[in-house]
């Protein structure tokens, strides 16, 4: 008898010493992500929780550099027309299906061909895929594409279980298998996301946390409050407005990192019955007129405390693809006033511009209904769950959206996508031969000096067409609890957990 009582306090010891071990990781999102599927979804919170979720071909680092992730190796051939990667061995699906090169080629072939797939424009230059071996496979194209690589390393190159998504379909993103470090457990739309650590991951030495659980917040204070309560012990995008609150406060620290991306409003020139308005097909003009209207720098120091970069093209100024020849437009009322005359609206014209459910969001369009009143145009302003948004915005449902992008390591990412005919998140069905030549032309070549030249050419053209009114890029903040180690920034904005400890 004193032997099992021995045994059996010797268990609940055990079994106390496990779950004292065991770490969960509180992040609070900016929104809920749309659906979970890599091919559907398009939302950045999306890709942070794919950040756990699934895992890709190839990854970067901080610096920017592509590093090996499903993939170990790859090669291209002499022409730029091949690409034959080595697949890493003993890597399993949350399922327990294995992952191979068959798997790779059942995953491109769902990218391309099936119907609700948004990764098609990302990987067109694929025409056929070759099984070289059990862990080798071969790329092949038509003509070089210089962005293949940096597509691997976002959601065209997230691996997600073949079996899992034939069974499933469209429904997929409602269960998502993948082969990340953590594993789907369960969605609450508007409240959590819930992901646990996947035993067999293959790189499980460097996961220490057992569950992380993601929370969409959209009020940016309110986010931050639950962190400093204890409710949370990250959260991404901290408001610029609570930057000094935040970093005030011992218990917290604040992480940042130059963001890729842009944020601007998208017009309705071609999409459904609503690109019928004003700022609509025809109204170049206008979009030119509002873009003058707006004080950039102004925008940026009012909502942001002057931490965003003003901008009007899809990459920052200073970055090696930046078209100098067309820089930041400096407001000009007069010059916005004019072009209304021009288009045929010399006492003014009425807008309506759907955006974010953010405190962010809502300043950034009273400052720009603001800006633009005074040169006679009047801005109505729709606020919308993000998720909603978006969904509108890709039926046509809407005028116009102001709307970001979080970036991609390749200029293409910014821009082929958006504005190119038939493009995968081309929501203003903008069209026109001219940019989609200079676009494609800047894919087929991997001379830096090159590309930039079709960039600047295309966005000529676009300077004045204007389906996009750039106006400013972020920079990426997060806070997070100073229980919390081992986190890194990162430019593309994601939540890798690698490393992640917390002594909560």
């Amino acid at each position: 008898m004193k032997i099992r009582s021995l045994t059996l306090v010797a268990a609940l010891l055990s079994a106390t010493a496990i779950g004292a071990q065991a770490q969960s990781l509180r992040i609070g999102l900016q929104e809920d992500p749309d659906i979970l599927d890599p091919d559907q979804s398009r939302t950045f919170v999306g890709r942070i929780v794919y950040a756990s979720l699934c895992d890709k071909l190839v990854d970067i680092t901080p610096q920017l550099d592509l590093v090996p992730q499903l993939a170990t190796d790859w090669s291209w051939s002499d022409d730029n027309t091949q690409l034959t990667m080595t697949l890493r061995e003993g890597v399993t699906f949350h399922d327990g299906a294995p992952f191979n090169a068959a798997a790779v080629a059942a995953n491109i072939d769902r990218s391309q061909n099936m119907e609700e797939s948004r990764r098609k424009s990302e990987l067109s230059s694929i025409t056929n895929v070759e099984i070289l071996g059990e862990y080798e496979i071969r790329f092949d194209m038509d003509a070089p594409d210089a962005t293949l690589l940096s597509q691997l390393a976002d959601r065209a190159g997230m691996m997600v279980s073949p079996q899992a998504a034939a069974s499933a379909g469209a429904d997929f993103g409602l269960h998502p298998v993948c082969s990340g470090p953590f594993s789907f457990v369960e969605r609450v739309s508007q409240d959590r996301i819930v992901l646990k650590a996947f035993p067999d991951y293959w790189n499980a030495d460097k996961i220490k946390l057992d569950k992380v659980t993601y929370l969409p917040i959209p009020d940016t204070t309110v986010r931050l409050a639950n962190l400093q309560s204890g409710d949370l012990d990250m959260i991404e995008r901290l408001s610029a407005t609570d930057l000094a609150q935040a970093e005030a406060d011992p218990n917290i620290n604040v992480e940042r990192a130059v963001s890729l991306g842009y944020d601007g409003i998208t017009f309705n020139v071609g999409n459904g019955e609503r690109a019928d308005n004003p700022f609509g097909k025809d109204g170049k003009l206008l979009r030119q007129a509002l873009s003058f209207a707006i004080d950039r720098q102004a925008l940026s120091n009012v909502v942001f405390d002057g931490v965003t970069t003003p901008g009007n093209q899809q990459y920052a100024p200073g970055s090696t693809f930046y078209a100098n020849d067309y820089p930041v437009p400096a407001r000009d009322i007069e010059k916005a006033k004019s072009l209304l005359a021009q288009a045929g609206y010399p006492d003014g014209v009425t807008l309506e511009v759907q955006a974010p459910n953010s405190p962010d969001s809502a300043q950034v369009m009273q400052v720009i209904q603001s800006m633009a009143a005074e040169a006679n145009i009047e801005i109505s302003i729709v606020s919308k769950e993000f998720a909603t948004m978006l969904s509108d915005q890709s039926a046509g449902d809407y005028t116009a959206t102001l709307v970001g992008w979080s970036g991609r390591i390749d200029p293409d990412g910014n821009i082929h996508q958006f504005m190119t005919t038939g493009g995968g998140i081309n929501d203003s069905k903008y069209s026109n031969p001219e940019v989609d030549t200079a676009l494609n032309d800047a894919r087929a070549t991997n001379d830096t000096a090159e590309r930039k030249a079709y960039y600047a050419k295309a966005r000529g053209i676009l300077d004045k067409d204007l389906p996009i009114v750039y106006l400013w890029h972020d920079t990426w903040l997060w806070a997070v609890s100073k229980d919390v180690q081992g986190f890194t920034p990162y430019p593309d904005g994601m939540i890798r957990l690698e490393g992640v400890s917390t002594t909560d």
